[in-house]
């Protein structure tokens, strides 16, 4: 989970954000100006090849779990730095494609612990195939509706954003309580809460809400990657309790 500044509402510097307003009286797609549409090509192509710099991270991982261990935190920061990196070198052709890949990249191997504790219970490359599998629905099934929808979600912004701050701190809590029973609820808002980021930020590409692909891209991979990981803490927490 990452700060995310939706408490102001920028104006972008790129022709794209002239649209925003124009465009979203529609909510739809099909009808939504040729700018907006390949700026939301570049998004997605750059968000799926986020996730394939994640795979590499993670797979890499898997086979040094006890390396990453030692140097777990060592590599949260290095995440952290690269990501408030990336938001500085955005606008930088080159650079940006190598911060994003390098911070995706990093962030596949940072969550290889939790990866780890999953492929060791029964069955546990069923359960990561299945939490990726319902990530992947849930992320279409919502992106669409975002894309489609004439309902202007923009209202949740702030909720969001204090939801988070909750999350996180509930999180740290739970780092003193190692309580299985509070995981299971952290992690089962944090899918109900990334979930509505999803249908947040996509509706904020259209609207014009983000000045580059590269940083549309990033908020939808933050937002799939903690989807992701609140659904597989919560099949895990499942498998484990059937034991």
């Amino acid at each position: 989970m990452y700060n995310r500044d939706y408490l102001s509402n920028k104006t972008n510097s790129s022709g794209y954000s002239s649209y925003k307003d124009e465009a979203y009286s529609s909510s739809s797609y099909d009808s939504a100006p040729t700018d907006i549409k390949a700026f939301l090509k570049s998004t997605y192509q750059l968000f799926a090849s986020s996730l394939l710099a994640a795979s590499a991270g993670a797979y890499i991982g898997l086979g040094m779990l006890s390396t990453i261990a030692s140097w777990y935190w060592g590599l949260v920061i290095l995440e952290f730095v690269l990501l408030f990196a990336l938001y500085a070198v955005k606008d930088k052709p080159g650079i940006n494609l190598m911060v994003l890949f390098g911070f995706t990249f990093i962030s596949g191997l940072t969550i290889t612990p939790l990866l780890g504790s999953v492929f060791a219970m029964p069955g546990g490359a069923a359960i990561v195939a299945q939490a990726f599998l319902m990530t992947s629905v849930a992320f279409g099934g919502i992106s669409m509706f975002a894309l489609t929808t004439k309902k202007d979600y923009s209202f949740m912004g702030k909720m969001l954003f204090i939801a988070v701050i909750i999350l996180i701190v509930a999180s740290l809590s739970n780092i003193f309580f190692q309580s299985p029973i509070l995981q299971v609820v952290i992690s089962s808002l944090g899918a109900l809460i990334f979930s509505a980021f999803i249908l947040y930020d996509t509706q904020q590409i259209i609207k014009g809400g983000f000045s580059t692909p590269i940083e549309a891209a990033i908020a939808l991979y933050i937002d799939f990657l903690n989807l992701f990981i609140s659904i597989l803490q919560i099949l895990g927490f499942l498998n484990s309790s059937d034991d």
